[in-house]
């Protein structure tokens, strides 16, 4: 049974966006209280009848949400223009060792906005 599995978390954090013309709201510092969508999909073992645990998602998750939840993004290696796009593949990259079955990672910059990220397959 192909099957996939979500887990989410949130951090708050500000962010301003560089390549963004001058005088747009998001080149100006602001915040946002980002959701992330974790998505793992593979085939699930008849003996086990589940994927992945929860708690080893959450607990391959934990690292990077601390070390972005109340931080500046552009001061984080790697995020100098943190867009949500680029956010994604950030974390994808960062999960991806210790999450091989990872197939996507979801950003919600807002109520209404999302990136998603796929790997570069």
């Amino acid at each position: 049974m192909q099957i996939s599995l979500t887990k989410t978390f949130s951090f708050e954090a500000a962010h301003w966006l560089p390549t963004f013309p001058d005088g747009h709201k998001c080149r100006r510092l602001h915040g946002h209280s980002f959701r992330v969508d974790v998505v793992v999909a593979g085939d699930v073992p008849e003996d086990t009848g589940y994927l992945i645990d929860y708690g080893q998602i959450k607990a391959a998750t934990e690292p990077i949400r601390t070390q972005l939840d109340h931080y500046l993004l552009n001061d984080i290696e790697g995020l100098s223009n943190p867009t949500a796009e680029n956010l994604a593949k950030w974390i994808y990259d960062r999960l991806t060792p210790s999450l091989p079955i990872l197939a996507a990672v979801r950003i919600h910059e807002t109520c209404t906005s999302t990136a998603e990220y796929r790997g570069d397959a």
